[in-house]
């Protein structure tokens, strides 16, 4: 039985059994009675296909999956909405009660209290002579507060008791586990004392300043923010690189990446050095140049592994690194003939002990560059554009997002993302087939691949190409919808562009071509990528579409065809 009957089978199945067992299904909310603080609310369900959804007495529309969605607006107190559906002389009822509070703005202090006292950067820290913590609090106003010596001051915005100050550690420090606390003197001279949440140390003699990198995946962050995504990466590194230590917030050593150049790293992805370990810089020596068809390689010799960032340049196409720590000592670069995709290479001592070096490529096109150690020589190896940018020449990973454990988003009725995805990756993968292409899949079945182990996976196959499929997922069901394209290297745009622009052609709303996207399967540099948001599975009418078989089909070979005008764009530049 083909996979077209099964699901067709299934769907008929699933229509048959709300029909016959459950005609009306509220999905959210999730209670019949619910405190919100938001006057802008939604009731999605599900009913028979062949039902008619009343709310209040206005017929809500009913999609030929039986799911339904509508938009309400509350008033302050109770707001009771009355679900009705109908079939024929049947009719099942259900209510959903609404209690809306509306919120009330934040108030000052008014008792000899402090309400609250915060410490940014947030977590335990380990610091260093010049770090600076900052303090704010809340309290009565018109107060006296003080943290670690140093005076708060009140600010003059809209909310009255609101103090704030810093302190900047010194030379003479040495306080270890120190939580600090926040002192208040009221007006009427009342003193008021609260307690910090977080330990603070200052580095001393007995702390080890050394960490280095291990596992395969080792990244480090720009900085201390974070969203579901995780925090900004610099990049990906080897392993057993050294790292300096200059301080810990939580989880993340701060590191000294040069003197005016600093990043963190997760705990779990270093193993602190023994005791006597130092951190050195490197001079750089006599570089060679070479290739060996596929791709061109640049040696660099170092004294000890030094950590790196690399970056992709556009018009002209341009791959740069940044090695920091190194010093450049270098008084010639050997450069072979079998070089063929790097046009011109040279260097630049931008700062102290931060060497960059920009590499200019023949094509516009950037097809991956990796960074990585063989002993102490950096190795920077670019790969060559194909000879033959037909898919017939090309191996084209695909990959169906989430699987086991990892649902990923739920439609209002109920399907899961991972089911869909799967069914448009075994579509597309077809697709390239038939064209020619071999194929790589992350999975062909319902299991859990875990990110990690997927990035790892294609570091070891090596792609030509990467597409991720996804469905995307909002908590407005009506007005959000559309497909999307997410890249994270600006050389990796336009092939995202080509597949956004063919996708569009469905008549799908443009929710965008999106760069900067900081996806784990977005971050390899290896092969151009994209993560593909194919619609909105949390939308009734896309999620309709998506569970057409027919319009799966024409979401790949949109994607199909998005990857031709690519290579085609790339043949010609």
């Amino acid at each position: 039985m083909t996979l077209r009957l099964i699901f067709f089978g299934l769907f008929i199945f699933l229509g048959n059994f709300i029909s016959a067992q459950q005609k009306l299904k509220i999905v959210s909310p999730q209670s019949s009675a619910v405190n919100v603080s938001s006057s802008r609310q939604f009731i999605t369900g599900v009913t028979c296909a062949d039902c008619k959804i009343f709310i209040n007495e206005k017929e809500v529309k009913v999609y030929k999956t039986g799911a339904f969605a509508y938009g309400v607006w509350l008033k302050p107190g109770e707001n009771i909405f009355e679900i009705k559906s109908v079939n024929g002389k049947k009719e099942e009822i259900k209510s959903i009660k609404f209690s809306f509070t509306v919120p009330q703005p934040a108030l000052p202090v008014s008792t000899n209290s402090i309400e609250y006292f915060s410490t940014y950067p947030e977590g335990n820290l380990l610091l260093s002579a010049g770090d600076i913590i900052q303090f704010e609090v809340k309290a009565l106003p018109g107060s006296t507060i003080n943290v670690m010596g140093q005076p708060l001051f009140e600010t003059s915005g809209k909310m009255a008791g609101i103090y704030k100050g810093e302190y900047k550690i010194k030379d003479t420090d040495t306080f270890r586990n120190l939580k600090p606390v926040a002192i208040m003197r009221t007006p009427t001279g009342v003193e008021v004392k609260r307690e910090g949440r977080y330990n603070f140390s200052v580095m001393n003699s007995d702390d080890n300043n050394v960490v280095i990198t291990k596992g395969r995946l080792p990244y480090l962050l720009f900085g201390l923010g974070d969203d579901r995504l995780g925090g900004a990466k610099i990049g990906y590194l080897d392993s057993l690189i050294k790292l300096k230590v200059i301080g810990k917030v939580g989880i993340n050593y701060k590191i000294q990446l040069a003197p005016n150049r600093t990043a963190y790293i997760e705990d779990d992805l270093v193993d602190v050095a023994a005791k006597g370990e130092l951190y050195t810089t490197s001079l750089t020596n006599k570089w060679h140049v070479y290739g060996d068809g596929k791709y061109d390689y640049i040696q660099i010799p170092l004294s000890t592994r030094l950590p790196y960032q690399s970056m992709q340049i556009v018009e002209p196409s341009k791959v740069v690194v940044d090695i920091f720590g190194a010093i450049s000592n270098t008084n010639w670069i050997t450069v072979l003939n079998s070089a063929k995709e790097i046009s011109n290479l040279s260097y630049e001592q931008v700062s102290d002990e931060v060497l960059r070096v920009t590499i200019n490529l023949k094509h516009k096109q950037h097809w991956g560059h990796t960074v990585y150690y063989s002993g102490n020589t950096l190795i920077i190896r670019i790969k060559n554009q194909p000879a033959n940018l037909s898919l017939s020449n090309l191996t084209i990973a695909v990959d169906a997002g989430h699987g086991g454990t990892n649902t990923g988003a739920v439609g209002i009725t109920g399907v899961p993302e991972k089911e869909i995805t799967l069914q448009l990756a075994k579509k597309l993968q077809q697709e390239l087939v038939d064209a020619g292409a071999t194929v790589i899949m992350t999975r062909e079945q319902e299991e859990f691949f875990d990110n990690k182990k997927r990035i790892t996976f294609y570091r070891d196959s090596l792609p030509d190409l990467l597409i991720s499929i996804h469905l995307n997922a909002s908590g407005d069901p009506l007005s959000v919808e559309g497909t999307s394209t997410f890249y994270r290297y600006p050389g990796y745009r336009k092939l995202n562009g080509f597949i956004h622009d063919r996708l569009l052609e469905l008549g799908l709303k443009d929710y965008g071509n999106n760069g900067s996207f900081n996806f784990m399967l977005n971050s390899p540099t290896e092969y151009p990528n994209s993560l593909v948001e194919t619609l909105f599975l949390s939308n009734p009418a896309e999620e309709e579409k998506v569970l057409d078989i027919d319009f799966q089909q024409k979401i790949a070979e949109k994607i199909v065809k998005g990857l031709t005008d690519f290579l085609k764009y790339a043949g010609q530049h």
